[in-house]
C-alpha cells in the first residue's frame, strides 16, 4: 500500500475533481483512465468511496465546451510544435475565415479553452476559442517559438483574457456595500487597493482591452464607478443609456 501525507491526499483529491469537472466531455477516454487510477489510490485512504466525490467540487458557468477532436489536435500541435489549419468563426462579426497558426499555449480561462497562437494571416499573436474552431488539421511544417516570447509574462500582462496590447491603468471605486464583496478578490497580480474613509474601495490594475472589464463593471451596477480612464467612463455612460432605454 502506498502511504500518502494529508497534503498529498488533498492534492490528489483536487486533481481528480478538476479533471472530472473541467475536462470531462472533451478529452474523453484518455482523461477517464487517469481519473480511475487516481480514484483507486484514494479509495485506500477514505472511509467511504462516496466521500471522494462529496468532499469538494468546481462550479463554472457561461463557459464554452470544447469539441474533443479540437482539443486533441490543438494539444498535439502545441506539444510537437506543428502548425495548425482551421476555420474560425469570428466573435465580433458573422463570418468565417481559414487560419494557419503556430500554436504556443493552451489556456483554460474560467472554464473555456483558448489557444494562444501566432496567426499567419494577421502576422501577430492571437487568441482563439476552441468552440469556434472547426475543420482543424495538424500540418507537417514545424515552428519555433521566439526566445523573446514568455508565456507567463504574456498571461500576467493585463486583466482578463485580452493580452498583448498596450495597457492602461483602470481605477474602479466600489461602494461600501460592494467593497465587502470585492475585498480580498484578485483581479490582477499587480492590482492596487485603497480603502477610503467612507468605507468605499478603490481597485486599480492594468487593462489591455475594455470589452471584458466593461462586463465586469456593469455586473456591479450602481455599486461601482469608473474613476479612470476617461475613455472607459464614457463607454460605461453610453452603455448605461442604452440599458435605461430598454427598461
Amino acid at each position: 500500500m502506498v502511504y500518502l501525507s494529508s497534503e498529498e491526499l488533498s492534492s490528489l483529491l483536487i486533481a481528480r475533481k478538476f479533471l472530472k469537472d473541467i475536462s470531462e466531455g472533451y478529452i474523453g477516454r484518455d482523461i477517464s483512465t487517469i481519473v480511475e487510477k487516481i480514484t483507486t489510490i484514494l479509495k485506500k485512504h477514505v472511509a467511504e468511496e462516496s466521500l471522494i466525490d462529496d468532499a469538494l467540487s468546481f462550479q463554472l458557468i457561461e463557459y464554452s465546451p470544447a469539441p474533443e477532436e479540437v482539443f486533441k489536435a490543438v494539444l498535439e500541435g502545441c506539444l510537437k510544435r506543428r502548425s495548425l489549419s482551421f476555420t474560425y468563426r469570428s466573435l465580433t462579426r458573422d463570418d468565417k475565415t481559414i487560419r494557419t497558426v503556430d500554436p504556443y499555449h493552451l489556456l483554460n480561462y474560467m472554464g473555456t479553452w483558448h489557444l494562444i497562437a501566432y496567426c499567419h494571416m494577421r502576422q501577430d499573436l492571437r487568441n482563439f476559442v476552441f468552440g469556434r474552431m472547426s475543420d482543424l488539421k495538424v500540418l507537417e511544417n514545424t515552428f519555433t517559438i521566439p526566445k523573446s516570447f514568455n508565456i507567463q509574462e504574456h498571461l500576467q500582462s493585463a486583466f482578463g483574457i485580452y493580452k498583448g496590447l498596450p495597457t492602461k491603468e483602470v481605477c474602479l471605486r466600489f461602494s461600501p456595500e460592494k467593497a465587502r464583496w470585492v475585498e480580498g478578490q484578485v483581479w490582477h497580480k499587480e492590482q492596487k487597493t485603497k480603502f477610503l474613509k467612507d468605507g468605499s474601495l478603490e481597485l486599480s490594475f492594468p487593462v489591455a482591452d475594455f470589452r471584458e472589464i466593461m462586463m465586469e463593471i456593469l455586473k456591479h451596477g450602481s455599486g461601482v464607478e469608473v474613476i479612470r480612464p476617461k475613455a472607459l467612463r464614457e463607454l460605461i455612460r453610453e452603455e448605461s443609456k442604452k440599458i435605461a432605454r430598454i427598461y
